[in-house]
């Protein structure tokens, strides 16, 4: 169970990565090189508009995880399926297989763990 947890805490921390990104650093560099974007396309409004409001939604995801790692345990399968099919689909529209391991992979070793508890 602590090693579910461990993973649990890593998904959690990746989501909260995130949303920092998205809604306290959007024009920073490191926001730049993870979501590959100029500076120039970082600072249109539409974009730190879109951006502000994705990470609230990762922000909450994080936060979920945490609550169903360490009080609601039945919550953490059906999020760590999203998490997924999320990087599925980023990994599909993107056309870029190794972006479902970067956006996904902890959730999948997660999920594993989750399975044989």
């Amino acid at each position: 169970m602590i090693w579910l947890q461990i993973l649990a805490v890593l998904v959690a921390l990746e989501f909260f990565y995130i949303m920092y990104l998205e809604t306290v650093v959007p024009t920073s560099e490191a926001t730049g090189r993870v979501f590959s974007m100029s500076q120039a396309d970082l600072k249109h409004e539409k974009v730190q508009l879109l951006f502000k409001n994705q990470g609230v939604y990762n922000g909450l995801i994080g936060l979920f995880v945490l609550v169903a790692a360490f009080w609601q345990l039945t919550w953490l399968l059906p999020l760590l399926l999203y998490i997924l099919l999320v990087a599925a689909y980023g990994a599909f529209s993107a056309g870029k297989v190794g972006l479902f391991f970067k956006q996904g992979g902890l959730a999948l070793l997660t999920l594993v763990v989750l399975l044989f508890v």
